[in-house]
């Protein structure tokens, strides 16, 4: 019974200790598969031609290594779950920043510091903007390499401002200066005037939490423990976008009509994530002048933008599948790949040098100021905080279904939000 008593205590000593560092191969010396799931891949809108590309760059450069890009839905996770369950190989995910909680908890998400040489893992973060790099940073280890995200963008149309009477040089700092410019539009022209991504089927929380931390408030505490999307700050920041929709000047979209609206010249402004600037200046392309502004701020408080998007997470514990996913995820965040990943998609380009250097950025950002907003807000970044445990889905489901029927349902705004926060926090861990 002495020595059973001693294994067991071994055994426990064993599997509670910390990984050891440097888990992966030194290099890829034989031919090996990795599965990457990536959702632009799903995505023809937002990336996916681009992403392949650069896969396919990789492997040239790399002949030893085949990456199966494997293309999920961002909105979902099933997928992977699904294909853990049946014993696929899920080495390497696009996994968004707020699935990064329930993907190290739930996906055997490893960090970086456990795996990979401390030297490599130094000399690679070296000239990336370290507002990217901290999204990935989740109790004091490095599970997520910041990949692809952006900030809210107030893409508008100058043609319809010209028409409106308004100064396309002057574009809405402001959310009342938002509301009498979609006023304006609404009224001297044949188009909508505002709309943004906030809600709607498949919108999750990034927007609707940089809208209410820019008036000073919060959807969740610090240590992520207490929701606070009912709170007074949070309250004021829904009843404002229930007034321009109560006004005439804020239109219920979906995303997918959004873009067909201002595709098509038809919606004044529409505020959502900078990865749409692709698509957007394809059609805007010909038929009217497209141009950005920062997020809309509540009077003089300064804007505190969060981020969308996702981070390289790696998933296999066979030591030369965690090295070719390393090499994966080096290329796609290099200053090629960010160049890439900048001029064909829109996504932020996490290497600030190449902004200014003409074998990467310098000629195209010449050539395309729409991203200037988005690289100024960059520096002013605030993380998208990921909801904890396994019912985070439900958690945002929760809020944002209470923020939707206050802002287009005629809800009572604080009752709504008050039921709904108590509600989620009974779902929190």
């Amino acid at each position: 019974m002495f020595r059973t008593t001693i294994i067991a205590s071994l055994l426990a000593l064993a599997t509670s200790a910390p990984v050891l560092a440097q888990t992966m191969a030194a290099s890829v010396d034989q031919p090996v598969t990795i599965r990457f799931y990536n959702y632009n891949l799903a995505s023809a809108g937002i990336g996916a031609e681009a992403t392949q590309k650069l896969i396919n760059e990789f492997m040239e450069a790399n002949p030893d290594v085949t990456v199966e890009g494997v293309p999920y839905s961002s909105a979902d996770g099933s997928r992977i779950q699904a294909d853990i369950a049946a014993g696929q190989a899920v080495d390497l995910v696009q996994t968004v920043f707020s699935d990064l909680d329930f993907s190290i908890n739930n996906f055997g998400a490893q960090a970086l510091e456990d795996i990979a040489p401390t030297d490599e893992i130094k000399a690679h973060l070296e000239g990336m903007h370290p507002n990217g790099t901290k999204l990935g940073v989740l109790n004091g280890k490095t599970y997520g390499l910041a990949y692809t995200f952006s900030t809210p963008v107030l893409f508008y149309n100058a043609d319809l401002f010209r028409e409106a009477g308004l100064d396309p040089d002057q574009a809405p700092k402001t959310w009342a200066e938002v509301k009498d410019a979609a006023l304006a539009i609404e009224d001297k022209t044949d188009a909508e005037g505002f709309t943004a991504g906030i809600t709607g089927p498949g919108a999750v929380d990034w927007l609707f939490q940089g809208v209410v931390r820019s008036n000073g408030g919060e959807v969740i505490s610090r240590d992520r423990t207490t929701l606070k999307f009912a709170e007074p700050e949070a309250i004021e920041a829904v009843s404002m976008l229930r007034d321009l929709y109560d006004a005439g000047a804020y239109e219920q979209y979906d995303s997918t009509a959004a873009v067909d609206a201002m595709s098509s010249g038809s919606l004044g402004m529409y505020l959502q994530t900078s990865a749409l600037q692709g698509g957007l200046v394809a059609g805007a392309e010909g038929n009217f002048e497209l141009r950005s502004a920062a997020m809309p701020q509540f009077g003089d408080k300064p804007t505190r933008p969060n981020n969308s998007g996702s981070a390289l997470t790696i998933h296999t514990t066979d030591p030369l599948k965690q090295r070719a996913a390393w090499e994966l995820m080096k290329f796609l965040t290099s200053e090629h790949g960010y160049t890439v990943i900048t001029s064909e998609i829109g996504y932020l380009p996490l290497r600030p040098s190449i902004v200014n250097d003409e074998k990467y950025l310098a000629g195209w950002i010449a050539e395309h100021p729409l991203v200037a907003p988005n690289l100024e807000q960059l520096d002013r970044l605030e993380p998208w905080d990921p909801m904890p445990g396994p019912n985070y889905r439900q958690i945002v489901k929760t809020m944002m279904d209470a923020v939707e029927m206050a802002v287009f349902g005629g809800a009572d705004v604080e009752a709504t939000l008050a039921d709904a926060q108590a509600n989620a926090q009974a779902l929190m861990p």
